[in-house]
């Protein structure tokens, strides 16, 4: 069995341009969520894979903020994300495209991962599951910009 580590992907310090428009960021941040999902699950595996993101993408996250009453406020991601739905199909796709890419970051959702409500469940129904047998309810890709743009290019923003 292959070992699949996240591939290193982020912004270099010198890159973060918070004073700038999220498309003069060199990479694009994209989540897509199962069409076919509720709203609360859709909400969930977007949640989930952006979470995941976030702790692997170095420099996704601007700096935190303090408001008028000196309230304090984590960063966000300072680059942007689009959130965009897909076909069942259409992910299985992207996350085969996005996976054998070498300048990406993938995260994904499987199925399992919300059909189980114990992590070692989930991780040991994760274990036993052929790669192309996953069902991915939501992707986060994080990659070139026009890279992602491709792969995404016809998905509609999540209404």
């Amino acid at each position: 069995m292959t070992q699949h580590s996240p591939r290193t992907i982020g912004f270099a310090d010198d890159e973060i341009q918070t004073g700038e428009s999220t498309r003069n960021a060199r990479l694009k941040w994209v989540v897509i969520v199962d069409a076919s999902l509720p709203a609360g699950r859709q909400v969930n595996a977007a949640v989930c894979v952006a979470a995941a993101t976030a702790a692997e993408v170095t420099g996704i996250l601007g700096p935190g903020g303090v408001d008028a009453a000196e309230g304090t406020h984590p960063g966000l991601p300072w680059a942007g994300c689009s959130i965009l739905s897909a076909t069942a199909d259409e992910l299985a796709a992207i996350r085969e495209k996005a996976a054998n890419a070498e300048d990406m970051f993938l995260a994904d959702m499987p199925a399992a991962a919300q059909e189980t409500r114990v992590y070692d469940e989930y991780l040991a129904e994760l274990a036993t599951t052929a790669p192309e047998n996953l069902r991915a309810f939501a992707l986060s890709i994080v990659g070139p910009k026009n890279a992602v743009a491709r792969l995404v290019k016809k998905l509609p923003l999540l209404a």
